[in-house]
């Protein structure tokens, strides 16, 4: 289960905790994090950003969001360095299905998947279901 904060990787997380409800399965929830290539090494661009405690903040937030009222499901965490679409790919790897959010915010707004969606879609050695975020001024 990919969580990166998103309003739609919080909606995959509920609907992965309801799909492990029915089937009594266990969730690991897994967000990754890069440097940027200025921060590479020791070096930061800026200071008082660590984008790995800014990864387990949104991971935790997500989870808290998400798992409110529920005990039954076991849930896992895992916070990896690591381009998203890599982690996710070797998570997935052990896993019966992969659950991510469409953040379709790749090079072109709107798009229907985003790169790393579409790399765990192609890659990934299980199923993978993409759950799209519930979108208030959609019409449907």
């Amino acid at each position: 289960m990919g969580v990166d904060g998103s309003p739609s990787s919080v909606q995959a997380l509920r609907w992965a905790l309801d799909q492990a409800e029915l089937t009594g399965a266990a969730v690991q929830a897994v967000s990754a994090w890069e440097a940027h290539a200025g921060q590479r090494g020791n070096a930061q661009v800026y200071p008082d950003d660590d984008p790995a405690e800014r990864a387990a903040v949104g991971l935790s937030e997500a989870i808290g969001e998400a798992a409110t009222g529920r005990t039954s499901v076991e849930i896992s965490h895992r916070i990896v360095e690591g381009h998203p679409a890599d982690v996710l790919i070797e998570a997935a790897r052990n896993a019966d299905i992969l659950v991510m959010g469409n953040r379709g915010h790749g090079r072109f707004t709107g798009a229907l998947v985003g790169s790393v969606t579409q790399r765990c879609i192609q890659h990934a050695g299980c199923p993978v279901v993409v759950i799209r975020a519930e979108d208030p001024d959609d019409d449907e």
